[in-house]
């Protein structure tokens, strides 16, 4: 008989945040996949849990995906875990998941702490319809394509964004947001919790010395129509200059210029032939 897989949500900070069935399972299964040991280590301590672990993080998660499947074909229990919160998230877990679906393994989520939704339920944004979107692409084509995903979104968007990358993503997000609500949510359950509120030129205002894991809960646009409708008033020329000022190239403006003015591109492409 094959094993069954769980994905238990781990504390993601405060280690009272741990269910009693999470709790359990971990007392039962037969093997545990963390993506840090050494870190898990730690939690099992607490528990008083002894269990034998393998690593599974996001750099070799193909490989030890392999090595899990076989193990829950021969009948072990197996619960993957990550370092905080919901394995999966922004997190490894998926690609074991995606293998055992195709080996009709049986799945089970142990729920629990997820940082993305405690940071948007004590945010005060909108939480009836949200998208998230984990953390930026570095690469910058990417990361361009996801900014005017968050520019045009009508829901609130929610992020992730370590210490060291908050101030270039603030930065980022300032060319874009205008004077939409953000709330940037630091160390949730953890002693030095945290949330900043305001709009983006605020909120950088605030940004000092940043330490810790930060959750970034961003307002949906308002008036969508409105804010089309201004760009479209603009002649070609000052459209053009618009998106050639935020850093575009000629290619992307074109695209962009079309898609705002609902027409084809080459016919902006005419127009914009023999700029550099």
């Amino acid at each position: 008989m094959k094993g069954k897989l769980y994905l238990v949500a781990t504390p993601i900070g405060n280690l009272e945040d741990i269910t009693l069935r999470a709790i359990r399972i971990l007392k039962e299964v037969d093997l545990i996949a963390a993506e840090d040991t050494r870190h898990t280590l730690k939690l099992l301590n607490h528990l008083e849990i002894s269990k034998p672990m393998i690593s599974c993080y996001r750099h070799n998660e193909d490989v030890k995906s392999n090595l899990i499947i076989e193990k829950l074909k021969q009948g072990n229990n197996i619960a993957i875990v990550s370092d905080a919160g919901t394995p999966g998230i922004s997190d490894p877990g998926g690609e074991v998941v995606k293998c055992a679906i195709n080996e009709d393994i049986k799945i089970i989520p142990i729920p629990g702490a997820c940082a993305a939704i405690n940071a948007l339920i004590a945010s005060g944004i909108d939480t009836n319809e949200f998208i998230f979107l984990g953390f930026l692409p570095l690469n910058k084509k990417l990361r361009k394509i996801k900014l005017e995903e968050i520019k045009s979104a009508k829901n609130t968007i929610i992020l992730y964004e370590a210490p060291h990358k908050i101030l270039n993503t603030i930065k980022d997000l300032k060319n874009i947001l205008e004077n939409r609500q953000v709330v940037l949510a630091k160390e949730i359950t953890k002693i030095y919790e945290e949330y900043i509120r305001g709009n983006i030129n605020e909120i950088e205002e605030k940004l000092k010395n940043p330490k810790g894991e930060f959750v970034i809960i961003i307002e949906g646009l308002k008036n969508v129509d409105n804010n089309e409708n201004k760009l479209n008033l603009l002649t070609l020329d000052k459209h053009y200059e618009f998106y050639l000022k935020k850093g575009y190239e000629k290619k992307e403006i074109i695209k962009l210029i079309a898609k705002d003015r609902n027409v084809n591109k080459n016919e902006i492409y005419k127009k914009f032939i023999t700029k550099k």
